[in-house]
């Protein structure tokens, strides 16, 4: 059995304030806090041993899973398909995550949570909210070897 959290990273400053490459835009104040909190909001979700925790290698997307891998001694791994603009690469990756077994952590970008969603509505997955899910929102799909269940968590407050 595989359980795959799908999460979007928690609030940055904005884009249109930072001066310099936007992938190392951090997370706002706000941002920390809802960090912070997700780790009670997953904590529940997370299974026994393997826990993979991977992330966009975005500044934000790694802080967002940080507070999660400090409460459960893991080390977040840096996966390109996780960036900005890779959501046909995550789509396809999909697959070998839900294979893996244990529990697995996907921190990413809006547009990429978007591609896995709507990758996994044509797959016959029921998956909701429509539209740009917020930030610091969570899916958590399980199943053993294909997706069997979604459920979506709204930011924590």
């Amino acid at each position: 059995m595989t359980t795959i959290l799908l999460v979007r990273h928690a609030r940055a400053g904005r884009r249109d304030r930072w001066v310099g490459d936007d992938r190392l835009r951090p997370l706002s104040k706000k941002g920390r806090a809802q960090a912070a909190a997700l780790t009670g909001l997953l904590m529940p979700h997370i299974g026994e041993a393997p826990v993979r925790l991977l992330s966009s290698p975005w500044v934000r997307c790694m802080e967002t899973l940080e507070p999660l891998a400090a409460a459960i001694g893991a080390t977040v791994e840096a996966d390109e398909t996780l960036a900005e603009r890779m959501g046909d690469k995550a789509s396809d990756a999909f697959a070998s995550w839900a294979t893996e077994g244990g529990t697995v952590v996907l921190c990413t970008h809006g547009d990429v949570v978007l591609a896995l969603l709507d990758h996994l509505a044509h797959s016959g997955v029921r998956v909701r909210p429509k539209g740009m899910p917020p930030k610091a929102s969570v899916w958590c799909f399980t199943g053993a070897g294909v997706i069997e269940s979604a459920r979506y968590f709204p930011p924590p407050a």
